[in-house]
């Protein structure tokens, strides 16, 4: 007999298998992917409220590198006692990073898959989007995104599926992985209707009609879809895109290789690391939020304004 039998006898049990919250998939249920309890007893999702960590890179004088970026995880990681974890520790409460648009890295791994040329940076939109991995739901969510697009003078060059590794997500996690999707959207006036845009000077682009049609295209796109549907917009903008989950801070670079890239630069990036008190996480409700990141204080407004 071996050494563990020998301390524990011939039978050693296997440790049970581990039980997932029950989620309230139910009309009233508002939250995204039903991911919170529905109000009930002493309960109620409008008073729940988090503290967290929140930190900052950037180059001085705006200069792009992957320095940056690696920086910044440094950073992440380095607030782990900021962040909170479920009973399984590979279950964080959430966590991610906000940077510049890595545009070479865009040009390797969109543009020369895809056939299509991108415009210079500012004049495409891109974001990590969160989708239902559900093949009919899917198709339905991207089609309606699309038709919306196309309504607003916006057009979808195409999608990429962002590569990441689902093995080092906790249990609750796993439950409600999304699929993420990166649409990379052009001004239909300026781009046209080839693989290659038609006006890039930047005198004759409308950038302020192309960020105020973004916008719409993200309040319209979310309400239509639903946050039933799983649908949500981590980011979509010609400026920033953020890359964020439910996740721990020292997941969020191994999760998603796009971070890891020698040619993923950035002369900015924002981290975040959430610690939810007594409050339920979900892969929607991690930070970086769009344009900005905090550290809990605004959760003590019934309705923050990031839900306008």
């Amino acid at each position: 007999m071996g050494f563990v039998e020998d301390i524990y006898g011939p039978q050693v049990e296997e440790e049970p298998p581990t039980n997932v919250y029950e989620y309230n998939n139910t009309p009233e249920n508002r939250s995204w992917a039903g991911a919170l309890p529905v109000k009930q007893g002493l309960y109620d999702p409008e008073y729940e409220k988090d503290a967290c960590g929140v930190g900052f890179a950037a180059h001085i004088k705006g200069i792009a590198s992957h320095k940056i970026v690696s920086d910044a995880r440094n950073l992440l990681c380095n607030m782990t006692h900021r962040g909170a974890v479920g009973s399984d520790a590979r279950d964080g409460d959430g966590a991610g990073v906000m940077t510049s648009i890595p545009h070479r890295f865009f040009i390797k791994n969109f543009a020369r898959e895809t056939g299509y040329d991108l415009p210079p940076l500012g004049q495409y939109a891109v974001g990590n989007l969160f989708f239902k991995p559900d093949t009919e739901t899917l198709q339905d969510s991207t089609t309606t995104f699309e038709e919306i697009a196309e309504s607003l003078g916006l057009r979808v060059l195409g999608w990429r599926e962002v590569p990441r590794d689902s093995s080092l997500l906790g249990p609750a996690a796993l439950s409600r992985e999304p699929l993420i999707l990166q649409p990379f959207v052009v001004l239909s006036s300026a781009y046209g209707h080839s693989n290659k845009p038609e006006v890039t000077d930047p005198e004759q682009f409308d950038e302020k009609q192309f960020e105020r049609q973004l916008y719409v295209l993200r309040k319209r796109a979310t309400h239509t879809i639903g946050l039933h549907n799983w649908f949500y917009l981590c980011s979509l903008s010609n400026k920033n895109i953020v890359y964020k989950g439910q996740l721990s801070p020292v997941q969020v670079y191994q999760y998603y290789h796009d971070l890891v890239s020698v040619d993923y630069e950035g002369h900015f990036a924002l981290v975040h690391s959430r610690f939810s008190t007594n409050t339920f996480p979900s892969w929607d409700r991690a930070q970086p939020l769009r344009w900005a990141a905090h550290n809990g204080q605004f959760s003590t407004v019934p309705q923050p304004l990031e839900h306008h």
